[in-house]
């Protein structure tokens, strides 16, 4: 079993986002390090990029301190491999598909493999097109995590049958943000999900406060959050460590 589904044994599963490199690796190694020590059961480590399509504007934000820092993938690839030592819980890049196919694509995943990444999640791959990229993911063993968004609809059935690692609802139609209500019919998303797979999955996308982690995790087997931590990072900079632990851990007391 791969590790990030077993990361959804032990209940309800509570994944945090950071942008690598904002504002600076060495804090978002100690982000990473005070997630992972304060419950996140999951990381999704984010590789800066120019144009993240998905990305709200704090996210995007965030993208542009890490490229104006300096943080290249070669970089987020030599954090990684030191923060392996410490931390034990899977992790995830949440990245897209010029970057991987810029860096080669078979170069890429199997850096994964060497630094101990569980998985990838490319938010600009079409369903139909992630033939590009899942041989060689099979081949290094990393879960290449699909979405399924309010507008997957007919192919939600699909998705869900060749899933792996976890599969990732997109909340809200839109870009990543937080929102004061989201109000998708992700009951039945869900639903169809459970009918075609085993394979857990979490939603994300405008989730912030402890009260909306617990009504998507109550929905589903966890719940996501990148744009609130982002916002904590942004505000306290290179204090964020402390501050990102503590939103972390009332995050994961909520949906426990």
């Amino acid at each position: 079993m791969s590790s990030i589904k077993k990361a959804f044994e032990n209940g309800k599963a509570f994944i945090a986002f950071v942008t690598c490199g904002d504002p600076d690796l060495e804090t978002t190694k100690k982000i990473v390090k005070a997630a992972a020590e304060n419950g996140a059961d999951i990381i999704e480590l984010g590789i800066p990029f120019s144009d993240p399509t998905a990305e709200g504007p704090v996210i995007q934000g965030a993208n542009l301190r890490a490229l104006s820092a300096g943080t290249t993938t070669d970089k987020v690839f030599d954090l990684v491999n030191e923060l392996k030592e410490d931390v034990k819980i899977p992790l995830v890049f949440m990245t897209y598909a010029n970057v991987v196919f810029s860096y080669g694509t078979e170069r890429f995943i199997r850096k994964c493999k060497e630094t101990d990444i569980a998985g990838i999640i490319i938010p600009d791959l079409p369903f139909e097109e992630k033939e590009e990229f899942l041989p060689v993911c099979h081949e290094y063993e990393i879960d290449l995590v699909s979405l399924i968004a309010p507008t997957s609809e007919n192919r939600i059935a699909m998705i869900a049958k060749e899933a792996e690692g976890f599969i990732y609802i997109v909340s809200s139609l839109g870009v990543t943000g937080v929102r004061s209500e989201i109000n998708t019919d992700l009951n039945s998303i869900v639903k169809m999900v459970r009918e075609n797979t085993d394979v857990p999955c979490a939603i994300g996308f405008g989730i912030s406060t402890p009260e909306q982690a617990k009504k998507m995790a109550d929905i589903s087997d966890g719940a996501i959050v990148g744009s609130a931590i982002v916002k904590l990072i942004a505000q306290y900079g290179k204090d964020a460590p402390s501050h990102v632990g503590e939103y972390v851990k009332s995050m994961k007391d909520a949906i426990r």
